[in-house]
């Protein structure tokens, strides 16, 4: 019998845990720099309703739907004479999630290093040095890449309940708690004024000196900050009942998402404003300018440790939800049983990881991979999949799995919306993505 998570907060936790991360973080403070602030907010929250909501609640529901993770989940659902075709379709697209695995667990490593070095008292002197020696020293990155598997595989190991919601559910939960108060320190620093006047009021001027590339960058951040098309929400799914409506859980777990990478530019821009360190610093701003920013700040190596294990929350809930969506496919696709699947997915993750930490590179290219390939084809297939009556499971059949239980039903709209608008705003991701992608010296 299949498990099942054992509360509703349980359940909003992992899922919110599996699209909080460091794209929240990292990525998002850094491009509303780029963009004019909260110009680019604007339009990146209008994008998040646009293509969000619709995929996210495609994946919640095909979970549900087929009760398994989405390595199988299409062929379940699908109709006999296309089963096998969707099958391979969700064994490819399910792929994306341990491709995703062995990049990110190196930075996993990082901020777990970062936490433990500020939690000692020995923060780095020269920041851009000690990040750049950090990347250098294989064999350090190496260990902290695989303490972060470690404890991943371990709280697996311990089962849905018992080990995932309840990981998840503290870590998520301390994760908020830590944002807050690194948010009202921020908010009381000299410079606050300044940062919020440039977070929180729209710049169209700056916005407008490069707008296709701020409307693709709001576009893409909204599509990606939830990791869908790979089928880590889809195991989230997969583990509730009906006692909900998932049309009104999609919109909480958006919710909870949103709210993160809002609060995170409270935390970046007030301090970022007060000791002069660009906003759109790059991802190094994590690595980098903020370490400077705890170097002058009065107890500053006890808000670097706050901020560090915020982040590493970050990082360490995406990795147990992504690791328990790969280790139910090989349970629900091949038989396994949880513990000789947890610790293969453990064990051949650290393996496989290695490339990253030791040949220069790999990292980008396999993030090129899962963020312009795998993600958008993957939810543009899923969005197919439920759309079609002839070929997929059909609108009707999705739509009432979705509406069932108490809250919102699916609007009837959406069906068009997600027929036809979407697919068109996914393929712009696409096709963007990669045209920026090859542009590049």
């Amino acid at each position: 019998m299949r498990e099942r998570l054992s509360s509703r907060i349980g359940f909003l936790m992992l899922a919110a845990g599996s699209a909080v991360g460091l794209g929240n973080v990292w990525r998002f403070p850094y491009i509303v720099g780029r963009n004019g602030g909260a110009a680019f907010v604007v339009i990146y929250l209008a994008f998040l309703v646009l293509i969000g909501f619709p995929i996210l609640a495609v994946e919640l529901g095909i979970g549900r739907g087929a009760k398994r993770s989405l390595a199988s989940a299409l062929a379940t659902l699908a109709p006999p004479r296309y089963a096998r075709a969707w099958g391979a379709v969700g064994a490819v697209l399910a792929s994306g999630c341990f491709l995703l695995m062995i990049y990110y667990t190196d930075v996993a490593g990082w901020l777990v290093k970062y936490t433990g070095d500020y939690a000692l008292g020995s923060p780095p002197s020269d920041p851009s040095s000690a990040f750049g020696a950090l990347t250098a020293d294989r064999a350090t990155t190496a260990l902290f890449m695989s303490a972060a598997v470690l404890a991943s595989t371990l709280v697996c190991l311990a089962g849905v309940v018992r080990g995932v919601e309840r990981a998840t559910k503290f870590m998520m939960l301390s994760l908020l708690a830590l944002l807050g108060v690194l948010a009202v320190k921020s908010l009381t620093l000299d410079g606050a004024a300044e940062g919020l006047a440039f977070y929180l009021k729209p710049d169209w001027g700056r916005f407008m000196e490069h707008p296709w590339q701020a409307v693709f960058d709001a576009m893409g951040q909204a599509f990606f900050t939830l990791s869908l098309g790979i089928g880590s929400m889809t195991i989230c799914g997969s583990y509730i009942g009906e006692e909900h409506s998932l049309v009104k859980e999609t919109a909480i777990i958006i919710a909870i998402d949103t709210a993160v990478a809002l609060l995170a530019g409270l935390v970046v821009f007030p301090a970022c404003a007060t000791f002069g360190v660009p906003y759109a610093e790059g991802p190094g701003l994590i690595f980098v300018a903020l370490p400077e920013v705890f170097a002058r700040l009065t107890s500053g190596t006890f808000w670097g440790f706050l901020f560090f294990l915020f982040l590493a929350f970050a990082a360490l809930t995406t990795v147990v939800a992504v690791f328990e969506c790969i280790i139910a496919g090989l349970m629900d696709s091949l038989g396994m049983r949880r513990v000789p699947a947890s610790l293969l997915v453990g064990a051949s993750v650290c393996v496989l990881s290695l490339p990253c930490v030791l040949i220069d590179g790999v990292m980008k290219w396999e993030d090129f991979a899962v963020s312009q390939l795998w993600l958008p084809i993957g939810a543009l297939c899923q969005g197919v999949f439920v759309s079609s009556d002839a070929i997929g499971w059909g609108w009707a059949r999705f739509s009432e799995e979705v509406s069932a239980g108490s809250g919102w039903g699916m609007p009837r709209w959406m069906r068009w919306h997600t027929a036809f608008v979407v697919p068109v705003l996914v393929l712009a991701v696409l096709a963007g993505g990669l045209a920026i992608c090859f542009a590049k010296p």
